[in-house]
């Protein structure tokens, strides 16, 4: 079931054709991407605009729906009826068709560029679509390896394949249920152990819900520049600083190391996404919906809601936290993130050579240090394209915690609210 209005403009145009020209078919949409059953919620008039009351109230009161049973191979095979019908028109479906790259549209160009995986992509080895995969990575994740265990602790790293679960690239293609990695865990509780890392992956899975819902009750406020708190501020729309950001090219290394990642692999960590999304709203005050578009573009596991609302979280603007901007200080999150450097070193090899002092700071640099290094900003490396001493490059050591929360001002966060380490909760599962 879509629920935002590029999606549902397609659904419309797809039932409209399925009903002319005498062609006997119905378009059903069927919910299945979340958790929980939107019918037999708490809530009147859709769901409350923060999480906080929503996780509560679901958690307390409702029940996690079963997965639904695979079916069998007749009642996915055409009907005989229907076979006739395809014959009418023209179509030459049968029922192990699948289309190519070539039939979408694509060019041998688009085509070549994808026919090999990055080495240093954080996406599980020989990944491809569909849920033959997608079964198999929850398989090995859960059961395998045992990585549920660690979940948890891991999440906020960036290199290999195994430091989260990669699930979110078959979830948006509705290649996987939420509901089978629920049920998955509930019985990983059961058969071995409970853990904060296996109620963090259905709590996870929660927070999707809620976007989802969330969207569904605010619709195209999701897009708009002024975002679900619509609140007006002139946002800048300057080309050099956005091309420097899609491109890896702003001389931070964070930043650019996570872009790049981004454009080689179609995948980047979540703590990645926090860091370039505050970057790209506060640091560079350009138009967050340009990074929400460039994310639609490229990512592997984009889910209109979850990015569109992530991104307005990031730069403000959502209901979701109360209009709250968290700022990113780009060098305490490298230092503490990527400690050594190592990510930053895969992504960035022309910094490869920096010591740690210098690899998330370079422009700390004397002319010496760089030609020691092999590395001269401007010519080797970018300089910073804002002056990091204002904008996310000083780490200020033991600053003074700051008393309550300002509405629609800047604090230093280390995390969107909505994905804070709340204690861990407990959730209810629907037996058959």
């Amino acid at each position: 079931e879509e629920i935002c209005s590029e999606e549902l403009s397609i659904n419309e145009a797809v039932s409209s054709r399925l009903t002319s020209q005498d062609i006997k078919f119905n378009l059903h949409s069927i919910p299945g991407s979340t958790l929980y059953d939107k019918t037999t919620l708490p809530f009147e008039g859709g769901v409350p605009d923060t999480f906080s009351p929503f996780r509560k109230e679901v958690e307390k009161h409702c029940k996690i729906g079963v997965p639904l049973d695979a079916p069998s191979n007749d009642k996915l095979k055409l009907s005989h009826n229907i076979q006739e019908v395809l014959k009418e028109i023209g179509c030459l479906l049968d029922d192990n068709y699948m289309p190519t790259l070539a039939d979408l549209g694509y060019n041998k160009e688009d085509i070549g560029s994808i026919s090999t995986v990055d080495p240093r992509s954080a996406m599980p080895e020989g990944y491809r679509g569909g849920e033959t995969f997608a079964l198999s990575r929850v398989k090995e994740y859960t059961w395998g390896s045992d990585l549920i265990q660690t979940y948890f602790d891991t999440r906020n790293n960036m290199i290999g394949p195994n430091y989260s679960t990669k699930f979110a690239p078959w979830l948006a293609c509705g290649c996987l249920s939420p509901r089978y990695i629920a049920r998955e865990c509930s019985r990983y509780e059961e058969l071995r152990v409970k853990s904060k890392s296996t109620y963090w992956v259905v709590f996870e899975l929660l927070v999707r819900d809620y976007f989802r819902l969330f969207a569904m009750k605010h619709g195209d406020a999701i897009f708009y520049p002024s975002g679900t708190v619509k609140q007006k501020k002139e946002w800048d729309s300057n080309p050099i600083h956005f091309q420097a950001w899609r491109d890896g090219m702003t001389g931070y290394p964070l930043i650019d190391a996570n872009m790049r990642e981004l454009q080689a692999t179609g995948f980047m960590s979540n703590r990645g996404r926090q860091n370039v999304c505050s970057f790209l709203a506060i640091e560079l005050g350009l138009d967050w919906r340009l990074g929400a578009e460039y994310f639609e573009e490229v990512l592997l596991d984009y889910d209109a809601s979850s990015n569109w609302l992530n991104w307005q979280n990031g730069a403000g603007v959502s209901l979701c936290t109360g209009g709250r901007l968290n700022r990113f200080n780009i060098v305490k999150q490298s230092k503490t993130y990527d400690k050594g450097g190592e990510y930053v070193r895969l992504w960035c090899p022309e910094l490869q050579n920096l010591p740690v002092e210098f690899i998330h700071t370079p422009w700390r640099m004397s002319e010496a240090e760089m030609n020691k290094c092999g590395v001269v900003l401007g010519q080797d490396y970018p300089s910073p394209i804002v002056d990091p001493d204002i904008h996310g490059g000083s780490v200020i050591e033991n600053r003074p915690k700051k008393q309550g929360k300002s509405k629609g001002r800047a604090t230093s966060s280390n995390a969107l609210p909505v994905m804070k380490s709340l204690p861990t909760g407990s959730y209810q599962f629907n037996q058959k």
